[in-house]
């Protein structure tokens, strides 16, 4: 059996924005098949970052020239600062000059900046044109290239800026994941845990005994993850009923830490992990979350490499910082049109709810539990 054929297919229903997640060991290696059976035509513009364009671009490149699209490659600087106007200014005007047309399509090869920066450009030029996702983190796999939710952050906050655009098809090859770094593909694994904790308590018990880029299962593991989104996602793919909510669990802090370290201390999913424990004090206090559950999250946080308390050099920085989440917190882009966030919770490990209001000093008490390392027994 070829590594290709052991892949994996959950389709997003969504009507005529409907679109399949290839998930597998080899599914790149289709000679550009994959490009052309979703009905791309004519050129291709492949957005990528400069760390993974050295792995794979060429690669890329190839099979779509070799399927007979004409590529044209466009590299911003890895990390977090690409995620910009800046940056999306810069790829737009390389597209006009490159006179593509609506015809064109855009492929974004990478993680999860690459992603939506990718996708905001490709919303956004000649008011929208196709868009295929080849995530090659394993956040990007599970979480941000599925769903169509596409932007970029501003000076006041993450993700304020960006439109809704479903991908015609996402490709997800687990061998790009042999080229990750450790602490990359641990912070992948916040948003796996995240999948457990809130909707599959059965994936969470697996997730929690540890998770190896080379495990057998993990093309299912990946598939159960992008499968929840989906389910999610069909009923509320723009995120005004509620439902899309439970994704957030862990983000309204994970973001608000981000932003206040300039997202220079912290990987997206190592601030998710540090929301996700103080999440999960809040569900302890406000939704009822058993306490032995509450330090199972926190352990398994811990085994697979995340961080669970705030690495500043004193608790008076620390302290600093926590006055500035809060404030933070504020321009959350979730936060609802009475000007309050509105909180997920979980009620038990697998069930997550949406809608809590919580009083600020229980969210004070919940971000003071990330001055402290993780302890036997998690309590305040």
């Amino acid at each position: 059996m070829s590594k290709a054929a052991a892949s994996r297919k959950v389709r997003v229903n969504l009507d005529s924005r409907a679109y399949d997640v290839l998930i597998g060991k080899g599914v790149l290696d289709r000679k550009g098949h994959w490009a052309k059976g979703v009905g791309l035509a004519g050129p291709v513009a492949v957005i990528t970052d400069s760390t993974v364009a050295e792995l794979y671009a060429k690669k890329v490149l190839h099979q779509l020239t070799a399927a007979g699209f004409q590529p044209a490659l466009f590299s911003v600087p890895a990390g977090e600062k690409s995620k910009s106007m800046e940056a999306v200014a810069t790829v737009l005007s390389g597209l006009a000059q490159k006179k593509l047309t609506r015809s064109a399509a855009v492929i974004g090869l990478g993680g999860g900046v690459i992603g939506d920066l990718a996708g905001f450009v490709a919303a956004t030029y000649l008011r929208g044109i196709d868009f295929v996702q080849v995530p090659t983190t394993l956040l990007a796999m599970v979480d941000s290239s599925v769903g169509g939710k596409t932007g970029v952050n501003l000076p006041e906050g993450k993700n304020l800026v960006g439109a809704f655009l479903q991908p015609k098809l996402v490709v997800a090859d687990l061998e790009t994941l042999k080229t990750l770094p450790p602490r990359e593909f641990a912070a992948g694994m916040a948003e796996v845990i995240k999948y457990g904790a809130i909707r599959d308590r059965a994936l969470f018990n697996r997730v929690a005994k540890g998770v190896k880029p080379g495990d057998s299962d993990l093309v299912e593991i990946v598939k159960k993850c992008v499968a929840i989104k989906a389910r999610i996602v069909e009923k509320d793919e723009f995120e005004i009923k509620g439902e899309r909510a439970l994704l957030n669990f862990g983000h309204t802090i994970g973001h608000a830490i981000e932003k206040v370290t300039e997202y220079r201390n912290y990987l997206h999913g190592e601030a998710i992990s540090l929301g996700m424990r103080a999440a999960a004090w809040l569900s302890h206090w406000e939704a009822g979350l058993p306490l032995k559950e509450v330090q199972i999250l926190g352990k398994t946080l811990q085994a697979t490499g995340l961080p669970t308390h705030l690495k500043e050099p004193d608790d008076s920085v620390a302290l600093i910082l926590i006055d500035r989440i809060i404030q933070a917190l504020g321009n959350d882009k979730k936060v609802a049109a009475d000007g309050k966030n509105r909180w997920v919770l979980l009620k038990s490990l697998g069930q997550a709810e949406t809608g809590f209001e919580i009083k600020p000093d229980v969210i004070e008490a919940a971000l003071r539990v990330l001055l402290t390392p993780l302890l036997d027994r998690d309590v305040p």
